[in-house]
């Protein structure tokens, strides 16, 4: 045992049942036993192989110091330890919770996600059609037009050629007297 161990809580290990002894060995008389995990007091005081101690019942006395540990026992340890548990799986099933939430919220979003592509493919089908449609009548407004001017066109020239080959009213003579 170390020197800033003195005084310091320390524990009987776990895995034993041993007996204090009112001396440093197994000659002397045996004042009692302490069961595996009991908390103790060291009191820094070493003889060979033994230790002095106070129990948790307030009695002195000398135990093997390899029996004797600063860790706390199991029976220390468990309360916390299935405190711990109960935190960490509290924890864990907010989080699988959570895993869920967000996983439904993927699937839905995914869905939406689907939905809105198949619109939007809708939209730009229903655009194409439009713009054709648009880009027809455009064609045919002007073909309309070309067909117009060259109506047009052709009637000017017909007229143009009539007009020519009529015959033209005879001037009168300035000698006549009438």
């Amino acid at each position: 045992m170390t020197a800033n161990a003195q005084g310091a809580s320390h524990y009987i290990s776990d895995d034993v049942f041993t007996y204090i002894h009112g001396g440093p060995g197994t000659q002397y008389r045996i004042l009692g036993s302490v069961e595996a995990g009991q908390p103790v007091k060291f009191l820094d005081k070493t003889d060979g192989d033994y230790s002095l101690i106070v129990d948790h019942k307030g009695r002195e006395g000398w135990v093997r110091s390899d029996l004797v540990t600063d860790q706390p026992s199991f029976r220390e340890r468990f309360p916390t330890v299935e405190s711990e548990l109960i935190k960490v799986n509290e924890q864990l099933n907010q989080i699988t919770l959570t895993t869920d939430n967000a996983t439904q919220d993927l699937v839905l979003a995914n869905r939406r996600i689907a939905a809105l592509e198949a619109a939007l493919s809708k939209a730009e089908n229903e655009r194409d059609v439009a713009k054709s449609k648009v880009q027809a009548a455009s064609d045919a407004k002007q073909f309309q037009m070309w067909q117009q001017g060259g109506l047009i066109a052709g009637l000017g020239a017909l007229i143009g050629i009539i007009l020519v080959y009529l015959p033209r009213p005879q001037r009168r003579k300035k000698n006549r007297w009438m």
